[in-house]
């Protein structure tokens, strides 16, 4: 789990914008949605293609966050990355032809195959028979045509987004930032969410916070959502 946090001087920044540090004093849990992504085993196995090692140190974490949503009447989303393949082409051929080389391409390719090995939640997680799961073929799972999510929020009702997962600087803020822009209320959740390196994750903290959405610990989250049960 990484260490770092937001900068003061990025927190004295928002504070002269806009008079607070936190967005949300309250958060109703019922019109909430955690969104946990891309925790599976392309990210988050020893060795796998995507390896992001921090991930697997954020488990506990996240576990506990689902625990505290489900127990308040929040709705728990897992969102995994899958690729499809036919006729020598992906469903997402720009990143695989012009990101990767042709033997990195093989090896995600077969980890990224739909119900595949690579798509399994990572082990030391417990998604639950009440939950939601949602596969995304983009960064975001809220580009157009990337995943049915738009339409399972609407349909929830859900007004409130917490994020969780890997990576925090590009599929977590990717998808954070197109729910902000979808007027919803956005959190990512610190200490549930990994990237490749410190400076990634507090750089993606630090966007979001000015920009996008709240940034909060597990237990300023929870603390959040309770408050507003009390309401």
């Amino acid at each position: 789990m990484h260490e770092v946090t937001i900068r003061q001087k990025i927190i004295d920044r928002v504070l002269e914008r806009r008079g607070r540090h936190h967005l949300f004093d309250s958060l109703d849990p019922k019109l909430t949605a955690l969104l946990v992504i891309d925790m599976q085993n392309m990210f988050c196995e020893k060795g796998a293609p995507a390896e992001v090692i921090a991930a697997r140190g954020i488990c506990d974490n996240i576990t506990r966050l689902c625990k505290e949503v489900r127990a308040l009447e929040g709705l728990v989303i897992w969102i995994t990355s899958a690729t499809t393949f036919a006729n020598g082409c992906s469903d997402w051929e720009m990143f695989l032809s012009n990101f990767i080389t042709q033997d990195v391409r093989k090896d995600r390719q077969e980890y990224l195959a739909p119900g595949g090995r690579g798509e399994k939640i990572w082990r030391d997680l417990e998604p639950k028979e009440s939950d939601l799961h949602i596969r995304k073929n983009r960064y975001s799972a809220l580009s157009s045509g990337a995943s049915t999510l738009r339409s399972v929020l609407s349909s929830h009702n859900i007004k409130n987004i917490l994020i969780a997962g890997t990576k925090t600087n590009i599929c977590c803020e990717s998808t954070g930032r197109d729910a902000m822009q979808l007027d919803h209320q956005v959190v990512m959740v610190e200490d549930c969410c990994a990237a490749l390196s410190d400076e990634e994750h507090r750089s993606a903290l630090e966007n979001m916070i000015q920009q996008f959405g709240d940034v909060m610990t597990v237990d300023e989250v929870v603390a959040v959502m309770k408050n507003r049960t009390n309401d």
